[in-house]
């Protein structure tokens, strides 16, 4: 079975000339594919070319990218003043003094704020920097094929669980298909029973139209057809999961039209075991259903 969880974790690391990296990679369940990036100041030329990269290999997910970037011992940087930020900062803060009555921030104070100074990796030229991000992305390959190989064992787990679901399923089924509440016979002396208690009580009634009465009653009461769709349903969702590629948006709509089905045989239950058997079908299809949710 080919199916792929949208949770999952994938780290790579990386290095040139003097710089060190690492990338992280997360993803979570999510309705579609939803990218989020944390990159550290002077490396927005990056967006771009990382969402490529992830939206290559995965349709669906709440994926998280973040970039740690640090020099190697002896390398040099230059720490270079935000003017822009540090303007911003000390309006902010005389507009604050003139509310509050507070003190004017230090020099210290303001150097601290993040953003005001900025950590410039010495680049030497365009060159030297395409081949720097060209380094930057095949590590975050990396680290996304980490991530899809978790995101698959993940998947295969739940390929389990959902398989050993779809059996208990068959099996309930079969139970309420097997039940001697269903019998023509029982239903038969349900009725009979039904008609002796309408008769006690002195009434008339015209036979042909009670007859009719009866069949409509049996008729209403009758399941084979939700079963045979319940088992129709176990079919397409082994299908489904033979498929390569997403699916978990289908499988999570036919849980809603296993969990229809369920309800409409407890709808019809007019024995204990049939009752019980259909509040143990819906029970297996809720629990399945949560798990379709982390199917990408």
């Amino acid at each position: 079975m080919s199916l792929n969880s949208m949770t999952g974790f994938g780290r790579a690391d990386g290095s040139l000339d003097g710089l060190a990296w690492a990338w992280e990679a997360r993803s979570v369940n999510g309705r579609g594919l939803d990218v989020r990036l944390r990159l550290p100041p002077g490396y927005d030329a990056l967006d771009a070319r990382v969402r490529e990269v992830v939206a290559r290999r995965f349709s669906r997910g709440s994926v998280s990218i973040g970039l740690q970037v640090q020099r190697e011992t002896g390398a040099t940087v230059e720490i270079r003043l935000n003017e822009a930020t540090l303007d911003q900062v000390l309006r902010a803060a005389e507009r604050v003094q003139h509310l509050a009555g507070c003190d004017r921030p230090s020099v210290e104070g303001l150097l601290a704020i993040r953003g005001v100074l900025e950590m410039v990796e010495p680049v030497a030229d365009e060159a030297a920097m395409a081949r720097r991000n060209d380094e930057l992305i095949a590590t975050l390959a990396r680290a996304i094929d980490g991530l899809a190989e978790a995101r698959s064992a993940e998947g295969q787990r739940l390929a389990a669980t959902l398989d050993a679901q779809l059996v208990e399923i068959t099996r309930l089924v079969a139970v309420v298909r097997d039940s001697p509440s269903r019998t023509a016979e029982a239903i038969t002396a349900r009725l009979g029973e039904q008609v002796r208690r309408l008769l006690d009580t002195g009434q008339s009634f015209d036979p042909d139209r009670l007859h009719q009465e009866a069949v409509l009653i049996a008729t209403r009461a009758d399941v084979e057809e939700e079963l045979e769709r319940l088992s129709m349903h176990v079919a397409a969702a082994r299908e489904l999961m033979a498929e390569n590629g997403p699916v978990g948006r289908k499988l999570d709509f036919l849980t809603q039209e296993f969990n229809r089905e369920a309800n409409t045989v407890c709808s019809k239950a007019n024995a204990a075991d049939v009752t019980r058997a259909g509040l143990a079908l819906k029970a297996v299809i809720d629990q399945m259903r949560e798990q379709v949710q982390n199917i990408e």
